[in-house]
């Protein structure tokens, strides 16, 4: 049989036998989550106590795997966890055999949930009693620096008799971030006037906070305050969560944002209902979709395509149904590295510095234009002008361009927006389209569209020095 070498670097999938190459250690860890696995990695840095080893349950699909890492690592552990994702059946094999040896020579096992649902299939796997695997389950589920070195505190009590640490802390569903890890007070911005800096708000998953994986969160920070903006980070569940959605609002009304930069994926619109605002426009600001790649910068760069198929379904298309205004993206997964602490494979987010800047300098010049009176916005309607025949003229791929086009111009001008001879119907916007230079029937021919020279020169001059 083929045997595969985990080591720095590789992404396996467990259908292939693996060698994890992981000495004993004390306590050992087994997690289908990358992000549990960092965080606990790095709170293992930040302690000292009975040694740990971490193992993502991705590798280990292969009942060869399985059985060399039974004999290899944990028939050494003197304290297992093991988390499980939907249930007993997730990791059958595994479990059985993990069980079987905890019981054959009394190593203190935990198999608690992989989330942050209770799962009675579970039950009676394990043979620490059910306060202790509760106890190690609820440090998990919380995350956070603080938690995540409780866990290991708890680990060494039971292991060695250490002091017993306090019970995890609760992590809100939504809150205010600050990089420090000190609580946050929204009240410094809260302002009525418009001399005040602008105000940035940040949002991005509470499941970052949980992995203290926040390095493009504080990027951004740093970026927006370099730009003379406030930033307001806020951290949740799901923008689909109502308490999440609750302290959203109440921030917004209370911090009034000029700008939102969201790094949340998905929409909370449906894009076969009736639109009508969904939570990050509660602010009255412009909603900027950041993007936190899942895949890593190298295969980003090597693409043709650029960002891979889900990205682009979570970040992009479906953001695009909140009516979000896609930036870019400011971070990438990095490489697998193995630290040799747990002898695992981390992975965390890394913000790209030149990608951070511009999402910085458009959430600026979006604020600044927030700032400014209607009457000195100059606003561009771009629709496309496809090639060969008018009948793709003003096109969108199952939309009706034209009349949504029209709807624009409505809102503009109940904005206060001057649109006085402005096209009134979908009809009279084509007719007015038809009537300049379009792309039918050029076969080869290019159409020049000229400017005089003082015009030009009086446009030019007006354009800002940076766009």
């Amino acid at each position: 049989m083929h045997l595969l070498n985990a080591s720095a670097g590789q992404i396996l999938d467990g259908n292939e036998p693996v060698d994890l190459q992981q000495s004993p250690g004390d306590i050992v860890v087994l997690s289908a989550a990358d992000t549990e696995i960092a965080a606990l990695a790095r709170a293992r840095a930040q302690s000292s106590g009975p040694s740990l080893r971490l193992a993502s349950l991705n590798h280990l699909g292969h009942h060869f795997s399985v059985d060399l890492y039974l004999a290899n690592t944990l028939a050494h552990a003197r304290l297992i966890v093991l988390r499980l994702m939907g249930g007993a059946s997730y990791w059958r094999y595994g479990l059985d055999e993990v069980v079987a040896l905890a019981r054959g020579r009394g190593i203190k096992l935990a198999v608690i949930p992989g989330d942050h649902r209770p799962d009675p299939s579970l039950d009676g796997f394990s043979t620490l009693p059910a306060p202790s695997c509760n106890r190690l389950w609820a440090y998990l589920v919380e995350g956070g620096p603080g938690n995540m070195g409780g866990f290991l505190d708890y680990c060494a009590h039971l292991l060695e008799g250490a002091p017993e640490p306090p019970p995890a802390r609760p992590l809100p569903m939504a809150g205010i971030y600050h990089p420090s890890g000190q609580k946050s007070d929204p009240a410094p911005l809260i302002r009525d006037n418009k001399s005040a800096p602008p105000v940035a708000a940040i949002v991005f998953y509470r499941a970052l906070m949980q992995a203290f994986d926040t390095a493009p969160v504080d990027a951004l920070m740093a970026a927006l305050e370099k730009r003379g903006l406030e930033p307001l980070p806020i951290y949740i569940s799901s923008l689909k969560d109502r308490t999440a959605a609750e302290t959203v609002t109440t921030l917004f009304r209370q911090a009034k944002p000029d700008i939102v930069i969201n790094c949340t994926g998905f929409a909370v619109s449906r894009p076969d209902g009736d639109w009508s605002g969904a939570v990050l426009d509660s602010a009255g600001a412009p909603v900027l979709q950041a993007i936190f790649a899942g895949i890593n910068r190298q295969v980003w760069q090597q693409s043709g395509r650029g960002l891979g198929a889900r990205d682009i379904a979570m970040n992009i298309a479906l953001p695009e149904i909140d009516g979000r205004i896609l930036s870019r993206a400011v971070s990438f997964k990095s490489e697998l590295r193995r630290d040799p602490e747990v002898e695992a494979g981390v992975v965390v987010h890394e913000p790209v510095p030149d990608r951070i800047d511009f999402t910085a300098e458009l959430a600026a010049n979006w604020a600044r234009l927030a700032r400014r009176p209607v009457a000195e916005r100059r606003i561009a309607l771009i629709l496309s002008n496809y090639p060969s025949s008018d009948g793709r003229l003003a096109n969108g791929v199952g939309l009706d361009t034209p009349a949504a086009a029209i709807e624009l111009l409505r809102a503009m001008a109940e904005a206060g927006y001057d649109t006085a001879g402005a096209p009134k119907s979908a009809a009279e916007l084509m007719d007015l389209l038809r009537a300049g230079p379009t792309n039918a029937g050029l076969k080869g021919k290019t159409i020049l569209e000229t400017l005089d020279i003082d015009s030009y020169r009086r446009f030019f001059d007006e354009l800002p020095e940076h766009i």
